[in-house]
């Protein structure tokens, strides 16, 4: 955009007149995302939640793609009682009958394909929080966002961070993450439908905490002692040194932020484009959102 910015300072000095994306009114948003049909299952049982699940109040950090969900998984897990771990894409662990008599067998036990798939869920889960010796779990893969509704039943107790980034930011650092493969306008395509899923969570699941990423990049004590009181633990010190709380090499590569190995120091995120410089598909959530 420099080429971009140099012309309109060019043209506001001599004419007064600026040049700007074309706004593309009406155009409609995508639907959140293809939805595969979802299994017949039942909610757990309120009367006896122990037969159904063993894993207690799950947290879900619901994000788009390139929103600082890693950064923020990291911080968390850096915590000695919250367990993070790396994206376990649940929701695309599936279960098949071997047989018609296997599925009778189910059934007959009141267990669809979609109960069979939750236990399963639910075990992973389980197993992984158990291991890590913490009391827990918080899980980050944005792909759960187009079957939020699904997680939320399979958990009734499950509490949701929704974290937000300026969907602009978004799409230019989808698209610089591998400008071949995803040219600018398809990176946009796949952040609006990623953010517009995002929105549509946090309208259907009332009572989660809002988070933005460029408030955690600007001051990331504050909003992990908010995230700290959501999750019902005490704020730890060691959350924003996260490197060396967790004891672990952090890569680099994801997002924007630029962590040095073994430090976990935050770094400032990128500077949030002009209103002139958002894709017009983008712009109503951007103001939706409150960044335009």
């Amino acid at each position: 955009m420099t080429l971009k910015r140099s012309l309109n300072r060019a043209l506001t000095a001599t004419t007064g007149l600026q040049v700007r994306r074309a706004p593309r009114p009406g155009t409609p948003r995508p639907a959140a995302a293809p939805q595969r049909p979802a299994p017949a299952y039942r909610r757990p049982s309120a009367e006896e939640p122990a037969t159904d699940r063993l894993l207690r109040r799950p947290a879900f950090i619901v994000s788009s793609i390139r929103s600082g969900s890693t950064l923020l998984r990291l911080m968390l897990n850096a915590h000695s009682r919250l367990h993070s771990p790396h994206e376990l894409h649940i929701t695309r662990l599936e279960v098949g009958f071997g047989s018609s008599v296997s599925q009778y067998s189910m059934t007959r036990l009141g267990l669809e394909r979609g109960d069979l798939e939750h236990l399963l869920w639910d075990r992973v889960m389980h197993w992984e929080l158990v291991r890590s010796g913490k009391d827990h779990l918080v899980e980050k893969t944005p792909g759960n966002v187009f079957d939020i509704r699904r997680v939320r039943d399979c958990w009734p107790d499950a509490r949701f961070v929704f974290l937000l980034r300026h969907p602009e930011s978004v799409a230019r650092s989808w698209h610089e993450s591998d400008p071949e493969k995803r040219p600018y306008e398809k990176a946009v395509a796949d952040a609006l439908r990623y953010v517009a899923a995002v929105d549509d969570a946090r309208k259907a699941l009332p009572g989660g905490c809002t988070v933005r990423y460029e408030d955690i990049t600007e001051d990331p004590e504050r909003q992990l002692r908010r995230l700290c009181a959501f999750l019902d633990v005490e704020y730890e010190p060691g959350m924003v040194d996260y490197g060396r709380a967790g004891g672990t090499e952090v890569p680099r590569g994801l997002g924007d932020w630029r962590p040095t190995i073994r430090t976990g120091t935050v770094q400032p995120g990128r500077a949030l484009p002009e209103r002139d410089e958002i894709h017009g598909r983008l712009l109503p959530m951007c103001e939706a959102w409150g960044y335009a």
